[in-house]
């Protein structure tokens, strides 16, 4: 019989050795807070998003226990759709117009929802509003993590929103919240905000990507197994979008983002997800000494702004259900540089630039010499291409020094070719149009209008513009 070797015996010994004291130690990384890029060692600035001093120490003890087998639990029960009841709870509407609109007429009990915005924008302004109104024929508990209870009073008080039904805490501990939630059963949490909640016990800071997660999971199944409607506020980044990991909007059911326009005193409440009702719908607010107040007819404000003036053309956009009137201004001047600029707001600049190369192909305009600056009055942002007809009007009518037709309107796409597109939803569009004196509609040559009063000039390529100049 072979003898083993005794020193494959001692080496094996050691390995077992090294091996079991390295699944019991602990083991050190750094966590980006802005995004989920790890490493072992510390350093000043994220490689991913170029974050400063945003790596947060996490500590992960390993434990032999790693490759335990799993544990046999109850198998998931599964239903046919038939057996399932569909009846439907009322929505909670608060009385608020332009509220109740954007989250797709009423809050839908059992939803997650967040809102989020600029540092001062009104977020827990409008939280409080809609609070106040829904505590008169709900229950509804308010968790600020951010103000003392003296200070949202003394808010409360200046908005004219204090109610006994509307109950309020300080508390930022997410496992008390969600406990006096479980056991009180209100109608509506409200908390403002999500990244001032920390969970006790937790390995990671406050805001934290890990704690986002962890909160947003909890909260949703609070939600969906007590019938609880949660409203988180969130911060949002340099860049304008919510902070945290994008796990965070997959889980919830509807994400608004509140914006605001410096020129104005006005506030834009915008859906970008909702499962309950429609994206890209739009509310709008002024904000005032008491307060948000509703602006249900934000076209008479945008309208009576709109001045009749070469570089000047008017175009209509659909926001989710709202048709939005708007202004598009342009500036050509010769260049007298080597490269033409290009300075585009509220507009996607490939956009413009293309528009403008499409006119100078087919129209001969040498537009390639000239500066372009554009700009999208009121602060909106387009997005689609029913502004491509508008947009080379503008283009041109600064051009030529020549204002277009009073009171008149541009709604059609350009295609690369030059031809110009009927759009969409014209109907919608049109008849917004109509409230506030339009009279004159420019349209694609084969744009189907069913009933207007207004004039109607079509046209077919975009050579046909010129005659609306002179040319």
């Amino acid at each position: 019989m072979q003898q083993a070797d005794p020193y494959n015996q001692y080496f094996a010994k050691k390995v077992m050795v090294s091996y079991a004291k390295s699944m019991d130690k602990t083991k050190t990384s750094f966590k980006c807070s802005n995004c989920t890029y790890t490493t072992i060692k510390w350093i000043g600035c994220c490689p991913e998003c170029k974050e400063w001093d945003s790596l947060v120490e996490n500590i992960i003890t390993a434990t032999s226990n790693a490759t335990k087998m799993y544990t046999h639990t109850h198998a998931a029960q599964l239903r046919s759709l038939d057996s399932i009841d569909t009846q439907e709870l009322p929505r909670v509407l608060s009385g608020i117009g332009e509220w109740d609109r954007v989250v797709g007429g009423g809050l839908v009990p059992g939803s997650l929802i967040v809102i989020t915005g600029d540092p001062g924008i009104g977020k827990s302004t409008l939280l409080l509003q809609v609070a106040y109104e829904i505590a008169k024929t709900k229950r509804v508990f308010y968790f600020s993590t951010e103000e003392s209870l003296q200070q949202l009073k003394g808010r409360a008080t200046r908005l004219k929103t204090t109610d006994n039904n509307l109950l309020f805490s300080d508390a930022a501990e997410l496992t008390s919240i969600i406990t006096a939630a479980r056991e009180q059963k209100p109608d509506l949490l409200v908390i403002d905000s999500i990244q001032n909640c920390y969970i006790n016990n937790a390995n990671t800071l406050p805001g934290s990507v890990g704690q986002l997660r962890e909160a947003a999971f909890q909260l949703m199944r609070l939600s969906k197994e007590y019938n609880i409607t949660v409203i988180i506020t969130g911060h949002i980044t340099k860049e304008g979008i919510i902070a945290g990991p994008k796990t965070l909007e997959h889980m919830v059911d509807a994400v608004f983002y509140l914006q605001g326009e410096d020129r104005w005193q006005t506030r834009m409440l915008r859906a970008v997800k909702n499962r309950f009702g429609a994206i890209n719908e739009l509310g709008f607010f002024c904000m005032e000494q008491n307060g948000l107040q509703e602006v249900p007819n934000i076209n008479a404000h945008l309208i009576s702004e709109i001045s009749h003036a070469p570089g000047s053309a008017i175009v209509s956009i659909m926001e989710g259900s709202r048709p939005i009137l708007l202004e598009l201004q342009a500036l050509t001047n010769a260049s007298k540089l080597t490269m033409p600029q290009r300075v585009v707001s509220g507009l996607d600049h490939k956009q413009v630039v293309l528009i403008a190369a499409i006119l100078e192909k087919y129209v001969k305009i040498k537009l390639s010499m000239q500066d372009i600056f554009f700009k999208v009055s009121g602060g909106f942002k387009i997005k689609g291409s029913e502004s491509d007809l508008g947009t080379a009007f503008a283009l041109l009518s600064s051009y030529f020094q020549e204002p277009l037709p009073e009171k008149s309107i541009a709604l059609g796409e350009i295609s690369l070719t030059g031809q110009i597109k009927p759009i969409n939803n014209i109907g919608h569009l049109i008849k917004e149009a109509e409230k506030f004196g339009i009279t004159t509609l420019l349209v694609a040559k084969n744009q189907t209008i069913e009933k207007t009063s207004c004039t109607v000039k079509r046209f077919h390529n975009v050579y046909e513009l010129l005659s609306l100049f002179g040319q």
